[in-house]
């Protein structure tokens, strides 16, 4: 049976630190979807259209992987896809008391539904989306932190 698993987030900018647990999770699940996630509580850098093609453009290589919009409730989004399955990545103790209430949550919602936590890699323990982008900002290089595709929609949109 296949095992199909969704990755949601903002992705406002993708970090290298999201594609090391996307490529991890490409490895883990025959086809990993990655949910680009609407949030309207958000006032995010990057419009939804240009957070969709960061994601596609910086996962391109990766085969088993697809790119989607998520618009409503995560479990409504999964059941009715028929998908059981949610790869999140851990960072440091404060990710994991918010991921281990929304996977609660969520169980509780859909309790078909597994949440499959993966450890960051040491290099990307500190890395969010807010850090790179607050960096940019000030014009700092952040070209460690996020794909080449990213970097150049960064120069475009700096803040400061």
């Amino acid at each position: 049976m296949k095992k199909t698993a969704v990755y949601p987030g903002t992705f406002d900018p993708i970090t290298n630190g999201h594609l090391d647990v996307i490529r991890r999770g490409a490895e883990i699940f025959d086809s990993l979807i990655v949910l680009v996630a609407i949030r309207k509580e958000k006032h995010t850098l990057f419009n939804l259209e240009e957070r969709l093609e960061l994601v596609k453009c910086a996962t391109k290589d990766i085969p088993n992987v697809q790119v989607a919009t998520l618009d409503k409730l995560l479990v409504e989004y999964l059941k009715e896809n028929k998908i059981r399955f949610v790869l999140r990545g851990l960072r440091a103790v404060s990710d994991f008391d918010y991921e281990f209430q929304m996977a609660l949550t969520n169980s509780t919602l859909y309790p078909e539904m597994e949440t499959v936590f993966v450890m960051s890699s040491g290099k990307y323990i500190f890395l969010s989306s807010s850090l790179v982008r607050e960096i940019a900002s000030y014009k700092g290089d952040v070209s460690g932190f996020v794909p080449g595709c990213v970097i150049k929609k960064l120069k475009k949109k700096v803040i400061r």
